[in-house]
């Protein structure tokens, strides 16, 4: 069974920085560890940064220049710099699954970090 898990989550002020952390575990053949989104209370999920299987990057609109997303042998992880109010939410890591470059599944979530941005 796939478990996705994030920390690295808390409480900082505006303009301050945190860095996620994303490990997976029990995970099929051809997985890898994709991305992260958000939701805050009474929102819906968001795009906040992509990594495909190639290393193409993509980023939400409000944290672009900002965030920067990376993956290398020991998971996932999200840097996020100037961070404002609006930024807080639950943060969501993102795995997927291909087979022979196609995707298969891109439907596995970790249960999520809390980032709250506030003075």
């Amino acid at each position: 069974q796939v478990q996705l898990t994030e920390t690295g989550g808390g409480l900082v002020q505006p303009g301050g920085s945190l860095r996620l952390s994303c490990v997976g575990s029990g995970t099929p053949s051809g997985f890898f560890l994709r991305g992260w989104y958000r939701q805050a209370p009474g929102g819906q999920r968001e795009l906040v940064a992509v990594m495909n299987s190639q290393g193409a990057t993509n980023y939400g609109d409000s944290v672009k220049g900002r965030f920067t997303i990376s993956r290398n042998s020991a998971g996932l992880c999200l840097q996020m710099n100037g961070l404002k109010p609006e930024d807080t939410a639950v943060y969501l890591c993102n795995g997927a699954r291909e087979s022979i470059g196609r995707p298969v599944n891109n439907n596995y979530w970790g249960q999520g970090t809390q980032v709250t941005v506030s003075s």
